[in-house]
């Protein structure tokens, strides 16, 4: 006789209670409340990431660059906050870089690095020199030694012209003619005897004396060209004197403030090549510093347009300090949240006045990579690539180590302007990138330099083992969230809730999550319940509310779908037996809120040779993963039953009620099931649910979201009532993935729900039928009554009815 009911049930006892979830002993805690725990200060779970971090940080060689992947919430950003602001904070500051006007091609600014707060002290030192040259160019050039030095040179070239004009009346006079000179030029006026002759004198004149006349007016006219020619020579010699003069002056005014200043710079070549330019361009343009004051030029309507002398002189020698390192401990740390082209590299900006356009050095900006030079660069990865030339210019300045501040727009041809090319700066900076692993392992697939320019790969895990240390950790994690977000404080029952919370969200019993924004969003929520309830500690209570609570306010579809259970529209039996019917379990997102789903699977077996028919594929709403499940199961038939004769098998499998997609192949047990049921003709239980994917040997294989799955069925089990018949069947490689709510456990505990592990389809089949599932004997059959047994029979029938059909077919065709 073969076991069966209560006795097939003992064979494969249900799981004990202490086997379906991690329960944290608040006993382990050595404290009343988190205020007297020391808050965490080290990365807990982390290791492998921590490590390949660290090992980044230190290395410094070209390329060394950080990607540090994980999903959302596992603490990838405040952990490289940390270690970076810890490392940089040992190391010196970098230099301050100015730019200053390139005196030989001012669309060329120069690039000037000075030590870290000597920047600032330069701005102020040339702003002051300045001022000071000003002042004292006005006061020399008004001085009286300057005037009398002045009035000397003109007097000097007055004198020569005066002699040379003198000259040339004179050699006039004596050919008869009478020079007359105006601001319009020279003529020469014919005389005769003494007396100049008026015009109708002249033309009574006879031929002979009038045409030789002519002729000395001609040669006169001839030598007047040359005194004006000689005379403007006299003019750009008194000027080029003045210049010199005035240069003179201004080199005695100015030349000692400037030396005084390059003295104080004098071990940095750069400025003191620089402040020798500035010597060079003060006295070549000294006029416009004596013109410095009141020099407006009112009278002209379109003088708003420019800029006046003053602010022409303060913006050509004006140190743009870009980047002030004054105030930095250690290396910088820049965390730019909009990496945009010009917020990392950064821009020439533009002035418009009246529809004109118009720059220069003072208008460059620093980006982010220039505050970052020296230190450190810490960026979203999303967020570069989803912003025009971001990650093109971030390569760019990676690999060659210099920043150039160009036009993005000009990059691409989509304006061509006149603009600046300022010097670019020589960068050495470590950048730590931050994203998912996707994109890591597409970047890494597709963009060839990529590899070369972020060697290193932290990848932050979403679990860490459940041990006494990662335990205590966890708790010391709590006391740093309160801290930081300054919350109540918790007991010990609280921390325990809270730890097995998280073991909830790892999804194992253990393990521990490592998504840490989920956990605070807890301990919030907690606080939250706590302060409504007009309490000074958080408890366990508490934190079990705002668990409770939150999954409220996700689970609207969750319910909906239950009530449509209870109404009959979605049809889930939870008792008496069925043939061909098992009831699945699937598991569906709403948000961040996962839940089961059972639902019906039925499987009809008919004669025919179309073998295992997948509705859904047929219909195309099944996924690869349930296509290969279900393709699966015609290997274990196969392999199974088709050992000594050909199938003629016709099956149809399909999910009832599935009007969406499915994927997965968590199901192919259960449709196994189901098809083995049909083709035995015995009845399934109905009270129990099934999930687990097959091999085609017939093992049971582990599948995810179990404990969603069974806390799916219980809900509809306990809304029709609890019978003590009802349960889940998993595979036993699930067990220790489940972490089940306090209700499943409490209806095991008192008998009224059961959960079952089974290793292979045998053991699941006598579970689900109370009849054993028969194992094969020597000569290849199997025990009568057994499953196998009469799965055989039906396929043996199936096939001896189509040869006798087949050939009564080919008898009449002849």
């Amino acid at each position: 006789m073969w076991k069966k009911g209560a006795d097939m049930m003992t064979k494969y006892p249900e799981l004990p209670v202490n086997k379906l979830r991690f329960t944290c002993d608040e006993n382990l805690f050595h404290f009343e409340t988190t205020a007297s725990i020391s808050p965490l200060d080290v990365m807990i779970g982390q290791k492998r990431a921590v490590k390949a971090v660290e090992f980044g940080l230190f290395a410094k060689n070209h390329g060394y660059n950080i990607f540090i992947s994980g999903l959302v919430g596992t603490g990838k950003i405040t952990y490289a906050k940390a270690a970076v602001a810890k490392v940089a904070k040992e190391q010196e500051r970098p230099g301050d870089w100015c730019y200053v006007n390139n005196f030989k091609n001012s669309s060329q600014p120069i690039a000037l690095l000075l030590p870290a707060g000597m920047g600032h002290v330069f701005c102020k030192d040339i702003e002051g020199l300045i001022e000071d040259i000003k002042t004292e160019v006005g006061k020399v050039f008004s001085s009286d030694d300057y005037e009398s030095a002045k009035n000397n040179t003109i007097k000097s070239f007055q004198e020569r012209r005066t002699l040379i004009i003198d000259s040339f009346n004179e050699k006039a006079s004596e050919n008869g003619i009478l020079p007359q000179w105006s601001t319009t030029g020279f003529v020469g006026m014919p005389m005769k005897d003494g007396k100049t002759l008026t015009p109708e004198e002249f033309q009574s004149l006879e031929k002979e004396e009038r045409e030789a006349t002519e002729k000395k007016i001609l040669a006169v006219h001839e030598k007047a060209m040359e005194v004006v020619r000689r005379m403007q020579e006299l003019e750009r010699e008194m000027r080029e004197e003045i210049r010199k003069l005035d240069g003179k002056v201004g080199l005695f005014a100015a030349g000692s403030m400037i030396d005084e200043v390059r003295q104080k710079y004098q071990d940095h070549s750069a400025v003191v090549e620089y402040l020798e330019a500035v010597k060079e361009d003060v006295v070549k343009n000294i006029n416009d510093f004596k013109n410095s004051s009141g020099d407006d030029d009112h009278s002209n309507p379109l003088a708003f347009l420019k800029k006046n002398t003053q602010d022409s002189i303060r913006d050509k020698y004006k140190v743009n300090l870009l980047v002030d390192n004054r105030e930095l401990k250690g290396a910088p740390v820049i965390v730019e949240a909009n990496p945009t082209y010009y917020n990392l590299v950064g821009r020439v900006e533009y002035e418009t006045r009246m529809g004109m356009v118009s720059t220069d050095f003072t208008m460059i900006k620093a980006g982010a990579l220039h505050k970052a030079n020296g230190g450190y660069l810490i960026l979203n990865v999303r967020d570069v690539l989803t912003n025009i030339g971001a990650w093109e210019a971030l390569k760019r300045i990676l690999k060659t180590q210099k920043l150039f501040v160009e036009n993005l727009s000009e990059q691409y041809g989509m304006m061509a302007m006149a603009s600046l090319k300022p010097q670019p700066v020589p960068i050495n900076v470590k950048v730590i990138l931050i994203g998912n692993p996707y994109l890591y392992y597409l970047m890494y697939n597709y963009d060839e330099d990529f590899c070369k320019l972020f060697k290193i790969h932290a990848d932050f895990d979403t679990q860490m083992d459940s041990n006494m240390d990662n335990v205590q950790k966890m708790a010391e994690f709590i006391s740093s969230a309160i801290e930081s977000k300054k919350l109540k404080h918790f007991d010990r029952s609280a921390v325990a809730r809270v730890v097995e919370y998280s073991c909830r969200l790892a999804g194992s019993q253990k393990k521990l999550t490592t998504r840490f924004s989920e956990v605070v969003k807890i301990l919030c929520e907690a606080d939250i319940w706590a302060t409504m309830n007009q309490n000074d500690i958080v408890t366990g209570e508490h934190v079990k509310q705002a668990i409770e609570e939150k999954k409220y306010r996700s689970n609207k579809y969750e319910e909906h779908l239950q009530e449509m259970v209870a109404d009959g529209k979605l049809m889930i039996d939870t008792k008496d037996k069925k043939i061909g019917q098992v009831n699945g379990l699937a598991v569906m997102a709403v948000g961040e809120h996962m839940f089961g789903k059972p639902s019906r699977i039925t499987a009809n077996t008919y004669m025919g040779k179309s073998g295992i028919v997948n509705i859904e594929r047929e219909t195309k709403m099944s996924g690869t993963s349930h296509t290969k499940g279900v393709l699966i199961l015609s290997g274990y038939i196969g392999q199974k039953y088709a050992q000594k004769y050909p199938l003629a098998l016709t099956a149809s499998l399909t999910f009832e009620q599935l009007y969406g997609g499915i994927d997965g192949d968590s199901a192919s047990s259960t449709e196994l099931y189901a098809l083995l049921s049909s083709l035995a003709s015995v009845p399934i239980k109905q009270s129990i649910a099934v999930t687990g994917s097959v091999n085609q040997k017939g093992e049971v294989q582990p599948i995810g979201g179990v404990t969603e799955k069974i806390e799916g069925f219980f809900s509809i089990c306990k809304m029709r009532g609890l019978t003590g018949e009802q349960g889940v069947m998993i595979p036993h490689q699930n067990v220790d993935e489940l972490v089940l709510n306090d209700e499943v456990i409490e209806a095991v505990k008192q008998g009224q729900f059961h959960i079952y592990t089974v290793k292979t389809i045998d053991e699941g089949i006598e579970l689900l039928t109370d009849v054993p599932a028969g194992e094969c004997r020597v000569d290849g059959t199997y025990p009568p009554g057994s499953i196998h047994y009469l799965v055989t029979q039906k396929l043996k029938e199936y096939t001896d009815s189509f040869i006798t059909l087949s050939k009564a077919a080919a008898d009449a065709k002849h």
